[in-house]
């Protein structure tokens, strides 16, 4: 039963039996203070100070495992998928790359969006795959907005969302985010509990209904 925490930004700790992962480490000129998190695996979707802080990792084993670009990888047993995309709607042109990553982690598969700042291919979806749980920039400024964070996720089909990269009281941007709650009312919520942790397990996913659940975490800062 692996289970999420959000660490702030764009910032996930995935926990399982098999290991834990570290998405996209803030650096602290955020605004926020993401303290000395442990994992066995660190991604990063891109090299941008908001997303690429390694030195804030404390390894779990005696060495960290740092995945920063497109290909496959497997760690202890722990499957991660990178996939080129891009930062922007002009493949790159305006900030460069983005890697999606796909992580296979207790029989749970989770998908970690990044900066993505367009809408996915159909060669970009095949290579995603079947998502359990997709987490989406919903902000805007430098990555997806609400409406087409909810164009993605319908191209995706995941079975739980959980929204990312998105106004947070203390963070310091030159081009302000996106509140939650512009997002939450693009779908049509009105109200929703954040919760401090998600636990999952497998064989739940496979049963729950069609219609994809979204939960918003709370950031568990330093």
């Amino acid at each position: 039963m692996p289970d999420v925490q959000f660490l702030g930004h764009a910032c996930f700790r995935l926990r399982g039996r098999d290991g834990t992962v570290l998405c996209d480490p803030f650096n602290r000129s955020l605004g926020l203070d993401i303290g000395r998190p442990t994992a066995h695996i660190v991604t990063i979707s891109h090299n941008h100070p908001d997303h690429n802080n390694v030195a804030a990792v404390k390894p779990l084993r005696e060495k960290l495992f740092v995945v920063e670009s497109p290909g496959e990888y497997e760690v202890s047993g722990i499957m991660i998928t990178g996939v080129r995309t891009y930062h922007d709607k002009e493949r790159g042109a305006e900030r460069g790359y983005n890697t999606v990553y796909v992580i296979h982690l207790d029989e749970v598969v989770f998908c970690h969006l990044g900066d993505l700042g367009h809408e996915l291919t159909q060669a970009q979806l095949e290579a995603i795959g079947n998502v359990d749980v997709l987490f989406v920039p919903v902000g805007g400024g430098e990555t997806i907005g609400p409406a087409e964070a909810i164009n993605v996720i319908s191209q995706i089909e995941p079975r739980i969302v959980v929204p990312m990269h998105y106004a947070l009281a203390q963070l310091s941007f030159d081009q302000p985010l996106l509140p939650l709650e512009r997002f939450t009312t693009e779908m049509g919520l009105k109200e929703l509990t954040a919760e401090d942790k998600l636990t999952l397990n497998a064989s739940q996913l496979t049963a729950e209904r069609e219609e994809t659940r979204l939960v918003v975490l709370r950031p568990i800062l330093g």
